[in-house]
């Protein structure tokens, strides 16, 4: 056979060959950074309107240009066999808000409103990972909050953070929420009141800095999924939480009035828990009437390395490997959360079922 002719047989192979090049080039999906099942490209994938949101990473990074956006160890997607999640991951140090010390992969709502006109958001989630160091007597240690309202004005404190926590050696966590209140006059004396949803509330606490308490009978694993529901309608929040095998539980709470307007009305677990870092302020009647707030979403870490003496609720004393990021996924001193599905919109009026 000539050359000619041989030339003329693997035309068509090397059209093949090519057209398969090209296809992979141009391939809207590719594999998880995770392990190897095929997943969607992008976070938008998954999230229709994610151009309602804003996000802030573990590293500092922060825009508005969510389209098609993904950060490698940061904001991304897996598959875990059946489903596409967006994975959100931070370490315990890095870089974070002005407001905080603690670093986050969250996303902020751009739309803000205040809790007479209200707002409904939706996660379905699970939580896959939380920090093994930290002090055990600190509340926030092992912690994760995975949903949240933030007020843009006044004190801009946290009407509602919803929390999954998990002690070292134990295959149960706990999700429980809480109630920052919107102090009277001078911040300083702020505190959050804790409710227990499934396992424990915040305030159950180790007895010395490597003593946990017992675990949860009723709790929620690492990867297993649950769901909540935040329906703010004329200034009433509506909290609904639904997991497979657990009891569907459901709570309201005012934002327009005050349970804590005097001192004789602060609750026992916060005299008990905030008692060594003198935080026992009272709220303003009217809460959070009037003021601007918004909806936020996805992995804000609570462990931070910052020394339990200097306040025994929220500074975890955390292994943080100076900061270098790479050391902290590798050694456990991250949260991840995974998030497959979110809704977003207006409050409206509760079923009464």
């Amino acid at each position: 056979m000539n050359a000619k002719n041989i030339k003329l047989l693997l035309r068509p192979v090397i059209m093949m060959i090519l057209v398969l090049f090209l296809n992979s080039c141009f391939n809207t999906n590719k594999k998880s950074k995770d392990n190897d099942a095929i997943i969607a490209t992008y976070p938008s994938d998954v999230i229709p309107f994610i151009d309602s949101w804003s996000i802030l990473l573990g590293d500092g990074t922060s825009t508005k240009e969510l389209i098609n956006y993904e950060k490698k160890y940061f904001f991304y997607v897996s598959n875990d066999g059946k489903t596409d999640w967006v994975v959100y991951k931070t370490p315990n140090s890095g870089v974070t808000s002005r407001t905080s010390s603690n670093t986050r992969t969250e996303l902020g709502q751009l739309q803000h409103w205040v809790p007479e006109t209200g707002g409904k958001l939706t996660g379905k989630l699970k939580v896959m990972h939380v920090s093994t160091s930290g002090d055990a007597r600190v509340a926030a240690s092992y912690s994760v909050v995975v949903g949240q309202i933030h007020s843009d004005e006044g004190h801009e404190n946290e009407p509602l953070k919803i929390f999954y926590k998990k002690f070292p050696g134990h295959t149960k966590g706990s999700v429980f929420w809480n109630y920052e209140i919107n102090t009277e006059g001078d911040n300083s004396k702020r505190w959050d009141y804790s409710t227990a949803v499934w396992g424990h509330d915040m305030s159950v606490i180790g007895s010395s800095s490597t003593s946990f308490p017992e675990e949860p009978k009723d709790g929620i694993e690492l990867g297993e999924e649950f769901s909540y529901e935040v329906n703010v309608h004329k200034g009433i929040m509506y909290l609904t939480f639904t997991s497979e095998g657990h009891e569907t539980l459901k709570f309201t709470k005012n934002l327009l009035e005050s349970e804590f307007e005097t001192y004789s009305k602060i609750p026992q677990q916060i005299l008990t828990l905030y008692a060594s870092i003198g935080r026992d302020g009272v709220e303003r009647k009217n809460a959070y009437a009037g003021e601007i707030q918004y909806f936020k979403l996805g992995a804000y870490n609570q462990t931070n390395g910052k020394s339990p003496e200097e306040n025994i609720v929220w500074s975890t004393g955390s292994e943080t490997y100076g900061g270098d990021i790479a050391k902290q996924y590798a050694n456990g001193s991250y949260a991840e959360v995974w998030f497959k599905e979110v809704t977003l919109g207006a409050g409206t009026l509760p079923n009464n079922d």
